[in-house]
């Protein structure tokens, strides 16, 4: 029987109003195995980007533990959480938040340089994702002579690239049509199924959702399994 990689236990999240708190998860509980695509679906506004920020250690909860094989992420320094983030999960964004000045090869290769390990063995590494995602030919492209479509895949390259055991997937095509919408999605889960990674997606599109291997609802702040078919 697999182990959970990623566990979440009681996790509530409160902001202020003025002096009023206003509660946006209440008391998640969540658990995904390793090598699996798990799907969280909610209207906007639910709180799914706030659960996934939460999971992937980019905010952090107002009670509650997030254990990443079994260490508890929030009970961890502060350096030990960036160096998690750095080296073992990946981010894919509605935004795609390349940088402007850099090309897309050196996009790919940003979570590399930010971990000081853009050797010889990370520019290969960084050609064969390239490579993956179907655009070899646009290494030396800039984003803004990218369409959407190739910025997207560009962000889904650099979020593999310290090879990841968790991919994080906040929207991935909320910013997309239709058409790129669906290559986007059959490329997060082609590159999931060839690399092994755990995929975690939230979304609003059933559509997407049912992808999931394991799948779940977020409403007015609780997480609960869903019973979506599979496509």
């Amino acid at each position: 029987m697999n182990q959970p990689i990623l566990t979440a236990t009681g996790v509530t999240k409160e902001y202020r109003n003025g002096a009023l708190p206003v509660r946006v998860l209440n008391g998640i509980e969540f658990s995904v195995d390793a090598g699996a695509v798990a799907t969280i679906v909610g209207a906007s506004g639910a709180g799914k980007s706030t659960l996934l920020h939460i999971l992937g250690t980019l905010d952090r909860p107002t009670s509650g533990a997030v254990c990443y094989c079994d260490e508890n992420v929030y009970a961890a320094s502060d350096a030990r959480r960036a160096e998690l983030r750095n080296r073992t999960l990946g981010f894919v964004f509605q935004f795609y938040h390349l940088m402007p000045e850099l090309t897309a090869i050196e996009n790919i290769l940003l979570p590399s340089l930010i971990a000081r390990a853009a050797d010889g063995a990370a520019r290969l590494w960084a050609r064969e994702l390239l490579d993956a995602i179907g655009l070899a030919d646009r290494g030396t492209h800039f984003p803004n002579q990218l369409s959407g479509g190739e910025q997207q895949r560009i962000a889904i390259a650099r979020a593999l690239m310290n090879r990841p055991r968790i991919v994080f997937a906040d929207e991935p095509t909320g910013n997309l049509d239709s058409a790129n919408s669906a290559g986007i999605i059959r490329l997060l889960l082609d590159l999931q199924q060839r690399y092994g990674y755990t995929l975690v997606i939230v979304t609003h599109d059933m559509d997407i959702a049912a992808f999931g291997t394991c799948r779940w609802r977020l409403a007015d702040g609780i997480l609960n399994a869903s019973t979506t078919a599979a496509n």
